[in-house]
């Protein structure tokens, strides 16, 4: 990996950082973003200016030929843009798509610069669910007429 990249391993970051809901889809690549802990899974502490990233393809991707060069490719892309463009204290996780393989590496970079960029102006804390971003619909049925009638 690139000098200032960290890679995350544990199961347990890449769920942390799928819990974060920061997500942005391109056509190459799913980005997940998410701060990094002060400390980590193994009890470790974690260098706060490095930017952390993951890396994983699911077999949609492919045979296990495809899902190897599809993060080879990723990891390619990691260490030229996130090495200059990740945001310190930040953990990632780049999820290969199925057209992750065949993109031209080119596309591959701008999808990455794009979904940064993208990803940055989202707001660091979103509501658990849509139902409570609308300010609704949580609890039973009984609970919600409850409330209604007040």
């Amino acid at each position: 990996m690139a000098k200032g990249l960290a890679r995350l391993k544990t199961r347990a970051d890449f769920l942390r950082v799928a819990a974060g809901r920061r997500r942005v889809v391109r056509a190459g690549l799913l980005l997940q973003a998410a701060p990094a802990p002060q400390d980590s899974a193994d009890g470790k502490a974690v260098r706060v200016e490095a930017v952390r990233v993951g890396f994983t393809a699911s077999r949609k991707v492919g045979n296990a030929v495809a899902r190897n060069r599809a993060k080879r490719r990723l990891r390619a892309v990691a260490a030229e843009v996130l090495a200059r463009e990740g945001r310190p204290g930040t953990d990632y996780v780049l999820i290969a798509r199925a057209a992750t393989g065949e993109l031209p590496y080119a596309e591959l970079v701008g999808d990455v610069e794009a979904a940064l960029r993208r990803i940055d102006q989202q707001p660091r804390t979103r509501p658990s669910s849509p139902i409570a971003a609308r300010g609704g619909g949580g609890g039973t049925p009984v609970q919600r007429a409850k409330e209604a009638r007040g």
